[in-house]
């Protein structure tokens, strides 16, 4: 699936929080839980794994196809997956993405370990019998897990399937090739109950953070803001309205998500050029998703509500 490229694009395919819905009034934004695609010097990575996910694996998959007449002609399909955490709707579209299918497909997948568990096991428990009908062990792709730390970096390299990661400081990470892609993380403990991890992908003076199911602190997460200094895009949790977040019947402070207005603090904060509110519940229908975006407007005026099929680009 690498082809040299000096593209470096965002693609939503789930922007739902929590759980998937399917109905008609949500239609505008999209009912998919978590995912991201980023097309970056040619190479793919995603974002996250919900339901999301699955559509997006359709499309590689038809991309593969198109690419040759015979299998043998086919360009493999390549992919970096990145995982915020491992809660539901962030890995739930994972059995169910097609290039996994597919003996050529090669999947790097990054996420954190727990308290309690690693990475690697946490997948490979995930699917398994008896809550899917293969075993981890039985898909025919090549998928590698691989536990992500704040303290390493991934690297892909141009015109390479090939990564690295490895604890770089800020004057290696400097050394790099102009048309590196760097991949940096950072953790959060705003998110009950074992964290979430916060990704930043670099690309020729370029960059965008996605921030998921992060919640607020008095006066800004600076540990964020700086992580996001100067940003192209920041992609940050808006889950919840500012009168559910903090309602006196069913309060959500401590769930580990934001209000659109500590998502346009930190952007304004970060100075970032654009944010996306991303993450959304999914009781919202168009109408209120509408509603949250033209509000945060007032606070940050280049925003966007993210929904499916959303596309920007940063070259």
């Amino acid at each position: 699936m690498l082809e040299k490229s000096q593209e470096f694009n965002i693609k939503f395919h789930g922007i739902r929080g929590s759980y998937s819905v399917s109905s008609q009034n949500v239609l505008k934004y999209g009912g998919n839980t978590s995912c991201v695609e980023v097309r970056v010097n040619g190479h793919v990575i995603i974002i996250d794994a919900g339901s999301g996910i699955i559509n997006l694996g359709s499309e590689l998959v038809k991309d593969y196809i198109a690419s040759g007449t015979r299998e043998s002609s086919r360009i493999p399909i390549n992919a970096t997956i990145l995982l915020s955490h491992t809660h539901y709707d962030h890995i739930s579209g994972i059995p169910f993405f097609k290039p996994t299918f597919i003996d050529t497909s090669k999947i790097n997948m990054f996420g954190p370990d727990t308290d309690n568990n690693y990475f690697e096991d946490i997948i490979t428990n995930f699917i398994s019998t008896p809550y899917f009908p293969i075993n981890f062990d039985e898909i025919v792709a090549q998928v590698n897990l691989y536990s992500f730390k704040p303290a390493e970096t991934i690297v892909l390299y141009s015109e390479s399937t090939d990564l690295e990661t490895k604890q770089l400081n800020y004057k290696e990470i400097n050394e790099l090739p102009e048309d590196a892609v760097v991949i940096s993380c950072i953790k959060s403990q705003a998110h009950p109950k074992d964290g979430v991890l916060i990704f930043k992908i670099s690309y020729k003076q370029h960059s965008i953070v996605y921030a998921s199911d992060v919640e607020g602190y008095l006066g800004g997460d600076i540990k964020l803001i700086n992580f996001a200094r100067n940003a192209d895009i920041l992609i940050h949790d808006s889950q919840y309205l500012y009168e559910d977040y903090a309602s006196s019947i069913t309060p959500k402070q401590g769930f580990g998500h934001s209000t659109p207005e500590m998502a346009a603090e930190i952007a304004k904060l970060a100075n970032v050029k654009k944010l996306v509110i991303y993450h959304i519940d999914p009781s919202y229908n168009d109408e209120v998703v509408e509603i949250m975006e033209n509000n945060v407007k007032k606070y940050f005026g280049n925003t966007i509500a993210a929904r499916e099929g959303l596309e920007i680009s940063l070259l």
